[in-house]
C-alpha cells in the first residue's frame, strides 16, 4: 500500500508550522493558513485537511526535513486515551491465567509525555525500565457521542503511529491504575505525521511492526486486535464525547522488551522504528534526561 498524502506539525527556523510532506521535502502551509488554523489540530476541527492538501499541489517544498524538527501532530487534544491489551497474545504474556477480557484496559496519557518523530525518547534517573510500544493511532474528526459500529469511520479524519513508551515498574506502582508509568515527559512518541483518512482498507488489515536497533520485536496486523477500531469508537463515545482532535491509541503486539527474559529495556543510543503500511515510520532514539 502506497502512502497516500503525509501532514505533518514541525518547527523550523524557531516557529512552529505545519505542511504537507513530499519526497522532495515540506510544502510549508503556514504562510497561507496561518491566520485561519493555528495548527493541525485546529485544521483537523474544521475538516480542512483535504483543502490543505489541495493547496501544495505542484508546489515545490519549503523545507527539507533534515531542516526542520518535528512535533506531535496534534498540540493539545481534549483527550488522549490509550488502548491496552489489545492484540491476543498480549493478554497471553501477562501469564496471570485470565481469560481475555470483555471489555478494553484504557488509561489517559498527557501530550508532554510525547516527544516528535526524529527526537530523543528520555530516560529518567528514577528508572532504568524504559519500554517500547508501537500502536496505530486514530485522530478523531467529527463530533459523536454513542457512534454506532457501522458509522464509526465516518468520525475519523486521520491515521498516525505511536511509540507508546512506558516506564516499567512505576506502572506497577498501584493496584488498579498505570498512570505513574505512562506519563513522564517525553518517554513516548506520535507522528511523523497525519495520513489523512480515507477508507477502509487503510485500517482493517495492515502489519504493525516495531523494531530496536533494526531488529524486529513486535508485529502483528490489526485485523488480528481483539476490539477493532470500529468497535473502539463506539466503546469509547458511549461513555464521553468525542471531539474533534481527539487522539486515540490503539493498542501494541507481542514483544515489548519487559516480556523478555531478562528483561530488555531501552538505553541511550537504540533507535526504535515503529511501522505501519499506508502510514509510514516512526523512528526515535534515547538518551538520559539531563541530571
Amino acid at each position: 500500500m502506497d502512502i497516500p498524502a503525509r501532514i505533518a506539525a514541525f518547527r523550523a527556523d524557531g516557529k512552529d508550522r505545519y505542511g504537507v510532506v513530499t519526497d522532495a521535502g515540506i510544502i510549508d502551509l503556514t504562510p497561507d493558513y496561518g491566520s485561519r488554523f493555528e495548527g493541525l489540530q485546529e485544521a483537523v476541527e474544521a475538516g480542512a485537511l483535504e483543502e490543505l492538501i489541495a493547496a501544495a499541489e505542484g508546489r515545490a517544498p519549503t523545507w527539507a526535513e533534515a531542516d526542520v524538527e518535528y512535533i506531535i501532530p496534534i498540540a493539545r487534544p481534549e483527550k488522549l486515551i490509550c488502548i491496552g491489551v489489545n492484540f491476543p497474545d498480549r493478554n497471553a504474556e501477562y501469564k496471570d491465567g485470565q481469560a481475555a477480557p470483555s471489555k478494553p484496559s484504557m488509561f489517559i496519557r498527557f501530550p508532554r509525555s510525547f516527544t516528535g518523530h526524529g527526537q530523543n525518547l528520555v530516560r529518567p534517573p528514577e528508572s532504568e525500565q524504559l519500554d517500547y510500544e508501537g500502536e496505530v493511532t486514530i485522530v478523531i474528526g467529527k463530533a459523536g457521542r454513542r457512534i454506532a459500529r457501522e458509522d464509526a469511520y465516518d468520525h475519523i479524519a486521520a491515521l498516525t503511529l505511536c511509540n507508546e513508551g512506558t516506564i516499567r515498574d512505576w506502572v506497577r506502582h498501584a493496584k488498579f491504575n498505570v498512570t505513574q508509568g505512562k506519563n513522564w515527559d517525553s518517554t513516548g512518541s506520535i507522528g511523523p505525521w497525519l495520513v489523512p483518512f480515507r477508507d477502509a482498507s487503510q485500517l482493517d488489515d495492515i502489519e504493525l511492526t516495531t523494531r530496536v536497533n533494526g531488529e524486529v520485536r513486535q508485529q502483528d496486523r490489526t485485523s488480528r486486535m481483539m476490539y477493532d477500531f470500529r468497535y473502539i469508537v463506539n466503546y469509547v463515545s458511549t461513555f464521553c464525547t468525542l471531539v474533534p482532535g481527539d487522539v486515540i491509541v490503539c493498542g501494541t503486539p507481542t514483544g515489548a522488551g519487559a516480556r523478555f527474559d531478562p528483561p530488555i529495556w531501552l538505553k541511550p543510543g537504540d533507535v526504535i522504528e515503529v511501522e505501519a503500511q499506508g502510514i509510514g515510520i516512526l523512528r526515535n532514539g534515547v538518551e538520559d534526561e539531563p541530571c
